[in-house]
């Protein structure tokens, strides 16, 4: 296959696999769309506007670490986009590992991260290869926060809300109910601490008068990316959606899979999850409208006399997405990245560099106020 074609999105008939591929097109970046369905891959790439007139290839492909290798040799970037990544990731991630790949992920599953990170990282380290899921809204946008917070001297707990306001892919809805069903953690006092299952928290997000229910969202990425950072005594992250009705209904789901399932094999577990998730989301949103598909990211982060607070306004969190896949790729090909091996985005790229990138689009400002 032509050696121009140098990225690959796998899962790129998917909703998110779409908006990756529009802003690797607005990049000029030739990519390889690959699935395991041609024809799919053909008419959902016919459907995205920007890339008509660009280098893209269309690649049907198995799920095999076998055969995702032979796709993979001689690429450089590989972003899948595949969820529920715990089911189906690991050969995807072996494949990368074959081809000498640098990986990037949408996830949002902690379980999927804290298996790349306790498996994979030293192997990709050893390779020199970037292993970063969860470069996507959920959950950079939070880290992007909270190293801002993490410059001013003497902050070391992190206490982070996501509030959004958009409809949810078929995808993220199979990956989110898995992870909501998971042990869920935060770190309190540098060791990990699981979250209690199916309990509702209430929160109050900066410019709004009305609290919020929230969950513990599978206990967010952010614990991940810094267990075992030096700087890091505490940190929590929360999730809501202004659609509370519809948050509602997945709190109730949770409660249910507690009082029916909990004591089920695993393997029965996720068919369930993936079944609930299935008759919950039935087909595709469309594409955010910055209008009225807004967002909000708090940080609240204290130290022992200090404290500070970082708050992103943003939109489109699906969009945002994949400005991060995509600008992750561009920054791989032209050799602007400072660490291999499991590495959160903002460590790879630099959190003010993806912060200027999101920025300049029109997806979000930030401020910082000391509190």
């Amino acid at each position: 296959m032509d050696d121009r074609y140098q990225v690959v999105v796998y899962g790129a008939s998917g909703y998110t696999g779409k908006l990756t591929a529009w802003k690797l097109a607005e990049r000029g970046i030739p990519f390889i769309a690959a699935g395991r369905n041609l024809a799919r891959l053909e008419a959902e790439m016919a459907q995205v506007p920007e890339l008509k007139g660009h280098d893209y290839r269309c690649v049907a492909v198995d799920n095999t670490r076998e055969a995702l290798g032979e796709l993979f040799r001689g690429r450089q970037v590989v972003i899948n986009v595949v969820g529920p990544f715990m089911q189906l990731g690991v050969p995807v991630v072996e494949a990368c590992l074959d081809a000498g790949c640098h990986y990037f992920d949408t996830t949002g599953e902690a379980d999927w991260m804290f298996l790349l990170k306790r498996e994979y990282g030293a192997r990709f380290a050893a390779k020199g290869r970037v292993l970063c899921p969860a470069n996507s809204y959920m959950w950079t946008e939070g880290l992007l926060a909270a190293e801002i917070a993490l410059e001013t001297p003497g902050i070391d707990s992190l206490n982070l809300v996501y509030l959004a306001d958009s409809g949810v892919s078929v995808a993220s809805t199979k990956s989110f109910l898995r992870m909501c069903t998971k042990p869920q953690f935060y770190i309190h006092n540098r060791a990990l601490a699981q979250w209690e299952y199916a309990r509702s928290h209430v929160v109050n997000v900066p410019g709004e008068h009305e609290p919020f229910n929230a969950l513990p969202w599978g206990g967010g990425g952010e614990p991940v990316w810094y267990e075992g950072d030096p700087r890091v005594r505490h940190c929590k992250t929360l999730v809501s959606f202004r659609n509370q009705v519809g948050f509602a209904a997945v709190f109730g789901m949770l409660q249910k899979f507690e009082a029916e399932c909990r004591h089920l094999p695993l393997e029965a577990q996720e068919e369930i999850t993936n079944q609930w998730g299935g008759e919950f989301t039935t087909t595709e949103p469309g594409r955010e409208d910055p209008d009225l598909n807004r967002c909000v990211l708090s940080c609240h982060a204290r130290g022992r006399t200090q404290s500070v607070s970082v708050i992103l306004r943003g939109n489109s969190p699906y969009v945002q997405t994949g400005v991060l896949g995509a600008e992750a790729a561009r920054r791989i090909l032209r050799g602007q990245y400072e660490a291999v091996g499991f590495a959160s985005p903002a460590k790879v790229f630099g959190a003010r560099r993806l912060l200027g990138a999101l920025a300049e689009e029109g997806f979000l400002e930030w401020e910082v106020k000391n509190v």
